[in-house]
């Protein structure tokens, strides 16, 4: 495939600019590391979370064009397949590791070097693999990161067909139109998922992941194209999905949940073409390759592209706009009967423009088929059940980036309360006695509230009937000479069942 390589040569960075760095740093999250580095600053797009964006308005169709159906497949794990190892390798090495000249087939588009590559160092897919031969070795003293694609260890040199070299304490990207030992002209190691984050217990980055087709397009972070097509149902290179926040994953290893907590909070970004939800990571001897293959249980379906563009300060960096503004929604979940209404309520933290866009599973005012949401955030759910729960969304005007979401699962109508009396009938003489018995159907409580002509617990000209169903007939019969005895569900006081009682009338003799 098409691959055009080039970065800006990097400088040593002082202690002092490290320890300053540093400082500035602690305000935001801890971005991920490695030996003594950092990878990328904090700030730096790959370290920042994702899970508030809105939805890219082309998500559905990127979803559709890359297969909604198709699994998502651990492009990585512990062990060999035909005998190499799965995963894309690295290498961690000292400042003073042997820094070797390479020679490139895009030499225009590479970082000429030298590289601080062991000439030892594996290679993707081994050293006899016909595939793409990445080659990564990080500089964990001076925190450089050296990539090579198409990579063949020579007795002093390298030979590959590009090259990119990464400063990890900068947010400097490549040049625009260039690629890098990726496609999409982006790093290669900070989107592999590795062992020691899970035991570690959480993945704080995005992760990197192919499609099978692209667009001759790129958007930010990424710098470059590897394909002919112009379609806008292809996605460009560089777009960034992540799993649906209503996906549940508590059905999951503890590993596999880490895995899946980072694509909901961080997402993935499409680094190169390749097989369909390909997530890439690190070879490992730790890695069960059992349970990654449960992750198939994640379908396209489950994943929605996001817009980072409000997140862009420059479109020559990497750096992140780091968002305070947050949106809380009240209440955070709620099962809602078809046509039914439910009121939410926004609060918006740091900003004094409490004013929200409401929507509701990406469209703003919602749709027939996921429910409506008014400006005032009255949700009224939709006539039908839809297949999946739906997501209520309300997104600050101070910061678009900044979204509250609630979860919200449709559920049919429940089945009418009934109430069945027994006896239906009964003929008594006055005084005399019946016990009547209530059934309450499709409700938790039988308790009921027994009636005589609708008075609660009759009256001496009607009859009586106690709590427990037990009614008594008046000493004097008057006419009409029937009754009726109803018991009203105490749940649901619009339920009745009823009895017709026939009272039996003496008539003298002449």
């Amino acid at each position: 495939m098409d691959r055009w390589h080039f970065s800006v040569p990097m400088n040593r960075t002082t202690s002092l600019i490290i320890f300053a760095w540093i400082a500035a740093s602690l305000a935001l999250a801890q971005p991920p590391g490695i030996g003594n580095c950092t990878v990328f600053p904090a700030d730096n797009i790959w370290n920042t979370p994702v899970d508030q964006l809105a939805v890219s308005p082309n998500s559905s169709t990127y979803v559709a064009t890359i297969g909604p159906s198709f699994p998502v497949h651990a492009d990585f794990g512990s062990g060999t397949y035909n005998g190499e190892p799965i995963g894309i390798p690295f290498v961690t090495v000292p400042g003073t590791q042997t820094k070797y000249p390479a020679t490139f087939l895009y030499a225009g588009e590479s970082d000429p070097g030298p590289y601080a590559v062991p000439l030892t160092a594996p290679i993707e897919g081994g050293s006899q693999s016909t595939g793409d031969r990445h080659a990564i070795a990080i500089d964990v003293n001076n925190c450089v990161l050296y990539e090579l694609y198409r990579a063949f260890p020579q007795t002093s040199s390298w030979q590959a067909d590009s090259g990119a070299i990464f400063n990890l304490l900068s947010n400097a990207l490549r040049t625009s139109t260039w690629t890098s030992a990726d496609a999409a002209g982006l790093p290669m190691f900070p989107g592999l998922v590795r062992f020691d984050e899970i035991a570690a217990g959480e993945i704080r980055h995005a992760i990197r992941f192919t499609v099978p087709k692209t667009q001759r397009a790129f958007v930010w972070p990424a710098r470059h194209y590897a394909s002919n097509l112009t379609g806008s149902q292809y996605p460009p290179m560089g777009v960034r999905f992540r799993l649906r926040a209503d996906f549940d994953i508590s059905g999951f290893s503890p590993t596999n949940q880490i895995i899946l907590k980072a694509l909901k909070k961080y997402g993935m970004t499409i680094a190169d073409n390749g097989s369909a939800w390909y997530i890439s990571g690190a070879p490992d001897s730790r890695w069960d390759n059992t349970d990654l293959h449960n992750l198939g249980r994640v379908t396209g379906a489950n994943f929605e592209a996001v817009d980072v563009s409000p997140l862009m300060l420059d479109p020559n960096s990497g750096q992140a706009r780091q968002s305070t503004v947050s949106v809380t929604v009240t209440p955070s979940s709620a099962d809602i009967t078809v046509n039914a209404t439910k009121q939410f309520s926004a609060s918006v933290a740091n900003s004094a423009d409490q004013t929200v866009t409401w929507a509701v599973s990406g469209t703003a005012g919602g749709n027939s088929s996921v429910g409506w949401i008014g400006a005032t955030g009255l949700y009224t759910a939709p006539a039908v059940v839809p297949s999946s729960s739906v997501t209520i969304q309300a997104i600050s005007h101070a910061m678009s980036a900044a979204i509250g979401t609630a979860s919200v699962t449709i559920v049919p109508p429940a089945p009418l309360v009934s109430v069945t009396v027994s006896p239906s009938t009964a003929s008594l003489h006055a005084g005399q006695t019946k016990q009547f018995s209530a059934v309450v159907r499709n409700s938790t409580s039988q308790s009921v509230t027994w009636k005589v002509n609708g008075i609660a617990g009759g009256s001496a000209l009607v009859g009586v009937i106690g709590a427990n169903g037990l009614y008594t007939a008046p000493m004097s019969v008057l006419s009409p000479n029937q009754l009726t005895i109803t018991a009203d569900s105490v749940a649901d006081p619009n339920a009745f069942g009823s009895a017709t009682v026939t009272l039996a009338i003496f008539r003298r003799r002449k």
